[in-house]
């Protein structure tokens, strides 16, 4: 019997700095069984080929023939200010592109100074927030306030970002509305419950940026020549990508069979009914992707005549009705028996690096090539009243024994050269991770590290100092709403103080803090958002966080909010059955806050704070009409920290 070639690919777009994981893992996990499953298994980033294919010379020139084409059907006051700056620019533009991907790629140091002088990049609207660097006077320098003493290459990177922002600015406004640098037609499948907007959109006529991308596939096809093809989309912004990547495989090669799954099929796609899904792809497969594909390929790999193998977690279209098959008898793939994941296949020298946000975390998720890895699958406290904790990826606790860790860290060591490991854990384990340390160390494996964790008592300051010896230089965590009313209510297991306390152990030991922040909770009053804010100035002026985000909370269908929520005090609006996508619910809450209000002055105290600046302003000055004084004493972190 001859091979079976299967290509696993993430469609358009994710981060342009470093492979998203699925495809890593699933590769070297179906890679183990390749032979006692008689497949071939290969991987693309068509995401990074369609970044690198937009932002070179020839489709640069593409973009601005384009925009240039459009810009002359209307009036020149309606031209937006990043294309008119395009078609001004133009010819600089080509001229610098290709060496300005260069440089992010890391393949070209030394254009660091030339770019760092102002003088060589056309500059767009996206620099109008730094001003103009080229004052006489160096206390007028704008980017001291950010950076400081920052080193030339970090500025050049920085103002090489905004430089490729611009561009992308200018595809969005003049060629395609969907466009943006690390997602593609998002707003497609934002909790879309009907398929309509979708499929509308596939079907339209291809803007240039689409063109592209059937482009790249068709390429894709004829290198590898699959069998199957699975889709792994994990966010919003990959399910446009991957529905037209799913429409162009069946146009070239209408005998290919193609699965899509990934995180936002796992949380959005539960309660599927839409057969013309089933006109793209082939299979929808939902959770952990391991057991679903060996069932698939057991399923495509049979014998003529024989019995059919059964699926597992698997939607398919039968007689022109949606269908869910699942075998409970074949089992989850523990973590211990998921192999190591391999990068092979995928061009690791030309993901490129963007520094485009001032936020210390941000930079971390897209400036340089991370590795991926899990201590531990699920969640190990899983009780949080807002996140998904009914299903798999939360509820099904599983860790892995750490000098098996270490023995998976030293493989991707030796395959990619590269040192920097990101643990993608939903909440990677006290224990998890304290064992993880003393094994690098005992072992003398040196990498830089950093992932998420809950800021429970376990972190004390001398596990902080540990991971900080075996190469942690990061920790992300929920401090949400910091109340301690609601933060029980939502069964967060923490309180204010003891955030204070793990952050500054953390902070002493030399990691960084970022904190996951949120507003508009279930039941929060205006005072208690105003209260939340004077405690998070006050864990920065200690010392205690250096990074931060505020998220506008949102119910989702599969948290116990979703599903209980007369017991948070609020009531789901009323909609109509889903036929595709099902995850946020709008919600009423009687409390009646002005949580639209309340955001922005939230954004820009946090900003300011991470720069360290306005922490000696009252908190109500970020708000344009009164809000109610903070009740939170001003020395309540101190005295947490007993200061």
């Amino acid at each position: 019997m001859t091979s079976m070639r299967v290509l696993l690919v993430t469609p358009p777009m994710t981060q342009p700095n470093t492979p998203y994981p699925a495809t890593a893992y699933l590769t070297g996990f179906l890679r183990q069984h390749g032979q006692k499953l008689g497949v071939h298994v290969a991987q693309a980033d068509p995401a990074l080929g369609l970044f690198l294919r937009v932002f070179s010379r020839a489709g640069l020139g593409q973009v601005l023939d384009a925009v240039a084409a459009r810009a002359g059907q209307v009036d020149s006051a309606e031209v937006p200010p990043s294309v008119a700056h395009l078609l001004a620019c133009g010819a600089h533009y080509l001229d610098t592109i290709e060496p300005v991907v260069r440089f992010l790629q890391g393949r070209d140091p030394s254009l660091a100074l030339r770019i760092a002088g102002r003088a060589w990049l056309p500059e767009g609207p996206r620099f109008d927030q730094i001003g103009d660097a080229r004052s006489d006077d160096d206390d007028e320098e704008p980017l001291a306030w950010a950076f400081g003493a920052l080193g030339t290459t970090d500025r050049a990177r920085y103002l090489a970002s905004l430089y490729v922002d611009d561009l992308s600015d200018a595809v969005r406004d003049g060629v395609d509305p969907r466009f943006q640098l690390s997602r593609y037609g998002e707003q497609l499948a934002a909790s879309a419950a009907s398929f309509d907007a979708l499929q509308e959109a596939l079907e339209g006529p291809p803007t240039l940026i689409d063109a592209m991308l059937d482009e790249l596939t068709m390429e894709l096809v004829d290198q590898h020549e699959p069998d199957l093809v699975g889709l792994s989309a994990p966010f919003p912004g990959n399910v446009y990508g991957a529905f037209r990547m799913a429409r162009t495989i069946k146009a070239q090669a209408p005998t290919t069979r193609i699965v899509l799954g990934g995180g936002w099929v796992n949380t959005e796609l539960r309660d599927l009914s839409e057969p013309r899904v089933f006109e793209y792809v082939d299979y929808v497969t939902l959770d952990d992707g391991e057991r679903p594909l060996l069932a698939l390929l057991a399923n495509l790999r049979q014998a003529a005549g024989a019995p059919a193998a059964r699926l597992v977690r698997t939607f398919l279209c039968v007689d022109g009705a949606v269908v869910y098959e699942h075998d409970p008898s074949q089992p989850d793939i523990p973590l211990r028996d998921a192999g190591t994941p391999t990068y092979d296949g995928l061009p690791l020298d030309s993901y490129v690096s963007l520094f485009e946000m001032l936020n210390p975390m941000h930079r971390l998720w897209s400036d340089g090539r991370w590795n991926k890895l899990t201590v531990a699958h699920g969640c190990y406290w899983k009780r949080c009243a807002f996140c998904d904790v009914s299903l798999d990826y939360i509820a099904r606790y599983d860790p892995v024994q750490a000098d098996l860790l270490v023995d998976r860290i030293e493989t991707l060591v030796q395959e990619t050269g590269q040192t920097g490991f990101h643990f993608v854990d939903e909440a990677a384990p006290p224990a998890g991770l304290e064992a993880l340390a003393e094994r690098l160390v005992a072992r003398n494996v040196a990498i830089t590290w950093w992932g998420n964790i809950r800021f429970e008592k376990a972190f004390t300051s001398d596990l902080a100092a540990r991971l900080a010896a075996s190469g942690c230089v990061a920790v992300s965590g929920g401090l949400e709403v910091a109340s301690d009313r609601l933060l029980e209510l939502m069964q967060k297991g923490v309180t204010v103080e003891q955030v204070a306390r793990v952050t500054r152990a953390f902070t002493d030991a030399g990691v960084m803090v970022h904190a996951y922040l949120m507003y508009g909770f279930p039941t929060e009053t205006l005072q208690e958002t105003i209260d939340a804010l004077e405690r998070v100035r006050q864990l920065f002026e200690a010392g205690c966080i250096q990074s931060g985000f505020w998220h506008r909370f949102t119910v989702t269908a599969h948290s116990r909010i979703g599903l209980e929520p007369e017991r948070y005090g609020i009531t789901l609006a009323a909609q109509p059955p889903p036929s595709f996508a099902h995850n946020e619910r709008p919600f009423v809450d009687p409390t009646g806050t002005d949580h639209e209000f309340l955001g922005e002055g939230l954004r820009a105290a946090l900003y300011n704070y991470m720069h360290g600046l306005g922490l000696d302003a009252d908190v109500r000055s970020w708000f344009a009409r009164d809000v109610p004084r903070p009740m939170v004493p001003g020395d309540l972190i101190a005295r947490a920290l007993g200061e």
